[in-house]
């Protein structure tokens, strides 16, 4: 379980890290290209500015991770960067799956909608037509809707991010503890709550009302329904278990005040450099829920945006509720759909959704006017992240693009 400390990232703002340092592990690159023909801005081409600025970066230390860019689902640039494993000498590519952190949010939003496109939910049902144990007023008064916009207007008292879990059943009995302390403290829909500390237990009721209109966990929901149909066959809500011992399973390396980098899941004793991340270490959860925590491969973040669109997931009407603006956002051009951002960009719809904490980070973005989607996935603190999601945005809607070493 993690918090929404990303919640509606935008492509300027810094959502975790890419590398920094001496201390980081030997580079090694590596890449496929399988351009598809036409259309190709010769800057996303290999070899063109955004190919040149990310190995750059990564040469500097800063970047240890996977960017792809793919075009109607075929891949225009691969690049795999630094390592997965460093204990283990496992250098990373394009099949390492990365944990998401808030990343993995919309996998939610998919199972939620699924379940209303079957008739089993309504999204203005109440939230005590699936829960008890929840406060009357909360019950009667918040919506699936409300759950889905961060408009619930609810908050709880933040988990013990110290706390080492040891099982599934463990992680899912304190999410239970957790909706059950969860109050009103403004009307639904009345303003956006992503402020509010305990805000993501609204991601927790939804995962529940998952499983109580499914009859199946939240977790295997996902990896049967949206996993599995989509193909992505990388992607999982891992175990801890599973997280030390596959070596297709990127670890994260937190940065510590000495300026080091520890390997958060062998280092359970260890958290974060900052006030916000220093009593947080993902590997403690065991298991992610619906607030973050999934992983997955780069190419699977393109085959589930695929899936959404061409009916795998869902019906043209729903995949049109998946993706369209809810709210308006903070800036012009700006607005948020179900547990994601949502923008225009130089003319084009996109949306999609970024994550990060200690060691991890993620953003993907969907562009569906062109078919273009950009991945970038990284496993350690500090860095150039949002310099490389910048570029990827400005080369895959026309923007100008600076040269590659111009700072």
């Amino acid at each position: 379980m993690t918090s929404e400390t990303t919640r509606g990232i935008d492509r300027r703002r810094l959502i975790a890290a890419g590398g920094l340092a001496a201390a980081a592990a030997p580079l090694t690159g590596t890449g496929t290209a399988h351009a598809a023909p036409g259309r190709i801005p010769p800057d996303a081409r290999p070899g063109g500015a955004y190919d040149r600025l990310v190995a750059r970066l990564a040469a500097e230390g800063r970047f240890s991770g996977v960017v792809l860019l793919a075009h109607h689902g075929r891949t225009v640039l691969s690049r795999a960067y630094g390592m997965a494993d460093r204990e283990r000498g496992v250098p990373h590519h394009e099949n390492i799956a990365f944990n998401l952190s808030s990343a993995s949010q919309p996998f939610l939003s998919v199972a939620i909608l699924q379940l209303v496109q079957q008739g089993r939910v309504v999204l203005s049902d109440p939230v005590g037509r699936f829960l008890t144990g929840v406060q009357p007023e909360i019950g009667a008064r918040v919506t699936v809707h409300h759950l889905l916009t961060g408009m619930s207007g609810m908050d709880a008292p933040m988990p013990d991010w110290r706390r080492v879990f040891h099982s599934r059943a463990e992680v899912h009995a304190d999410i239970e503890r957790w909706i059950a302390r969860a109050t009103l403290v403004h009307p639904p829909g009345s303003a956006s709550n992503g402020h509010l500390p305990g805000s993501g237990v609204g991601l927790a009721m939804a995962a529940r009302i998952v499983e109580a209109a499914s009859g199946m966990t939240f977790w295997d929901y996902v990896h049967e329904h949206v996993f599995a149909r989509a193909g992505m066959r990388g992607s999982g809500y891992y175990t801890r278990d599973q997280w030390l011992t596959d070596a297709r399973v990127a670890h994260p390396y937190m940065l510590q005040a000495d300026g080091t980098l520890v390997d958060a899941v062998r280092h359970l004793d260890r958290g974060g450099v900052n006030e916000q991340t220093r009593d947080r270490n993902p590997g403690r959860a065991f298991i992610g829920h619906a607030s973050g925590d999934a992983f997955a491969t780069a190419p699977d973040l393109v085959r589930f945006a695929r899936a959404v669109h061409d009916g795998t997931l869902l019906d043209r009407p729903h995949a049109g509720i998946f993706a369209g603006a809810k709210l308006p956002g903070s800036r012009p051009g700006s607005f948020h759909a179900y547990t994601m951002p949502t923008h225009v960009i130089n003319g084009q719809w996109t949306y999609g959704r970024g994550g990060g904490g200690p060691g991890i980070g993620g953003n993907w973005t969907v562009y569906p006017d062109t078919g273009w989607v950009g991945v970038v996935l990284t496993n350690q603190d500090g860095g150039a992240v949002v310099e490389i999601c910048v570029k990827e945005n400005e080369v895959v809607t026309g923007a100008p693009v600076d040269p590659p070493g111009g700072g």
